[in-house]
């Protein structure tokens, strides 16, 4: 077994109410201890806290990177990223100097990304990985469409596709939006005009990613082949489409929807995940907030930024 004592955050009751103390953290067989460097402050931190607790006093934070201290298969010094195995939510979490977790919850850092960029992109990639990898199962040689793929989510499922092995990446913009960033991930752009019809040029492909949805999810549908499948997990562009049931039958097309909710995650996702994205080339809009005012923290959540607490000076 394997020490340490630091200062962490506690709440006593439900409510955004955190407490700093000195705790002595213990890792027993199967657990790993980390030294916490960043944590994400999440809407589910935000939930966990709101509700009751599964222990009092409890230390919220699910999401964080640090360096492995004592661990059975990592070496001490090693950057991690922790995430999974109810920490944070069934379990205590990461908001403090060190942190105990269960082995499987420890994932190596690439070393392509730094600490902030990793955290930060952290839940686009996994869904990314989740869509492109497990839902639509994209296979080595396959031609991919990717809708919205100006997004960051897009961008990484350009990626995602592009590790699987696809032989061809195709990704769906807007006509006038601009494409700089996406253009290295794909093979060739095919714009949506403003009502939402895809361009004729838009080949064959054996399987879609759509993270844009409404009438783009039904162009996209009459350009794949036989036996082949499109995974919607997103709507930006409308949520209802047209689906032409003679097409869908007589072509034997599949139409997956993508839930984080109830996907388990296979050992190796996270790692592989961020491995994957790490070619995208993004600075995602973060916040870093100092341990002490992880009240405001968790009121200055954002969908279009992150906020990450800063455990380095705990």
């Amino acid at each position: 077994m394997s020490a340490r004592t630091g200062a962490v955050l506690r709440s006593h009751g439900p409510g955004q109410q955190l407490k700093a103390e000195e705790v002595e953290q213990v890792a027993g067989p199967g657990e790993t201890l980390v030294e916490m460097r960043l944590a994400a402050v999440t809407q589910a931190d935000r939930s966990v806290l709101a509700g009751k607790q599964p222990t009092q006093p409890f230390m919220p934070g699910s999401e964080g990177v640090g360096v492995a201290v004592t661990s059975a298969s990592l070496a001490a010094g090693t950057p991690v990223l922790i995430r999974g195995e109810g920490v944070g939510v069934t379990r205590q979490g990461l908001w403090g100097r060190y942190a105990v977790v269960p082995d499987a919850a420890v994932h190596r850092l690439p070393a392509e990304l730094d600490a902030v960029v990793a955290l930060a992109l952290l839940t686009p990639a996994l869904t990314a990985h989740t869509a492109v990898r497990r839902v639509a199962g994209v296979l080595g040689g396959e031609t991919v469409v990717v809708t919205g793929v100006t997004s960051l989510l897009g961008r990484l499922c350009a990626a995602m596709a592009r590790a699987a092995g696809a032989r061809k990446v195709i990704g769906l913009a807007w006509v006038g939006e601009a494409v700089d960033a996406a253009a290295p991930l794909v093979d060739q752009i095919v714009r949506v005009d403003e009502l939402g019809q895809v361009g004729r040029e838009l080949p064959w492909c054996d399987a879609a990613i759509d993270t844009v949805g409404g009438p783009v999810t039904s162009g996209v549908l009459g350009q794949i082949t036989p036996g082949g499948r499109i995974a919607i997990l997103g709507y930006r562009a409308g949520e209802f489409t047209t689906i032409d049931l003679h097409q869908l039958i007589g072509r034997d097309l599949r139409v997956l929807p993508v839930n984080l909710q109830r996907t388990v995650l296979e050992p190796g996702a996270v790692s592989e995940a961020l491995a994957a994205v790490a070619p995208v080339q993004v600075r995602p809009d973060v916040e870093l907030v100092t341990a002490d005012r992880a009240g405001d923290a968790l009121d200055r959540i954002a969908p279009d930024r992150r906020v990450f607490l800063d455990l380095t000076g705990f």
